[in-house]
């Protein structure tokens, strides 16, 4: 089994179109696994996908976009779906990072960080990973250092996604280091 594939059309229905799988998200994101895999065999014609192949999805991924508990499945972000899915506030570290394209820089200083059309701005912990997510709009991304704590301090909500991803609804350029 092709687990990236897996990993996208799970992201796919759980993030996006979850209405196109017939599917229907708590206001936590969450969805019961029977009714994702009733869902994906059928978008599939037919293919069967067992929970085992969910959870050796998740173990095999290293971004960690979904988690199982009990008899549920979420994303745990990403989500572009117009009903807001509710996030736990969590105190963020010092510093996080944001990857993005030269031609954005312009407009990142004028009006902060938006999370345009996704339900929050992502976050890494790291450079690194904020490197390797700003390439994929720009071969060259600029890396955006955020005063996470600071920003925090002064009412900004941050809600972790994962162990290398935060998020948050918007950041003011005044929480930005540009360089």
């Amino acid at each position: 089994m092709n687990y990236q594939e897996l990993s996208k059309e799970v992201s796919y229905a759980l993030r996006h179109a979850p209405s196109e799988y017939g599917l229907s998200l708590d206001e936590n994101g969450w969805v019961d696994v029977q009714e994702l895999l009733k869902a994906l065999k059928e978008n599939n014609k037919g293919a069967s996908i067992e929970l085992n192949d969910l959870i050796s999805m998740i173990e095999a991924s290293d971004k960690k976009r979904h988690e199982i508990v009990g008899d549920k499945i979420r994303a745990l972000y990403g989500h572009t779906i117009p009903s807001p899915i509710k996030k736990e506030i969590g105190e963020p570290p010092e510093y996080l990072y944001h990857g993005t394209a030269r031609r954005f820089v312009e407009s990142i200083k004028e009006k902060g960080l938006l999370s345009q059309e996704r339900q929050h701005v992502h976050l890494s912990v790291d450079e690194d990973t904020a490197y390797e997510v700003g390439k994929r709009r720009d071969e060259k991304p600029v890396i955006l250092k955020i005063k996470a704590k600071l920003a925090f301090m002064n009412g900004v909500s941050f809600f972790k996604g994962n162990d290398k991803v935060w998020l948050s609804n918007s950041i003011n350029s005044e929480y930005i280091e540009f360089h």
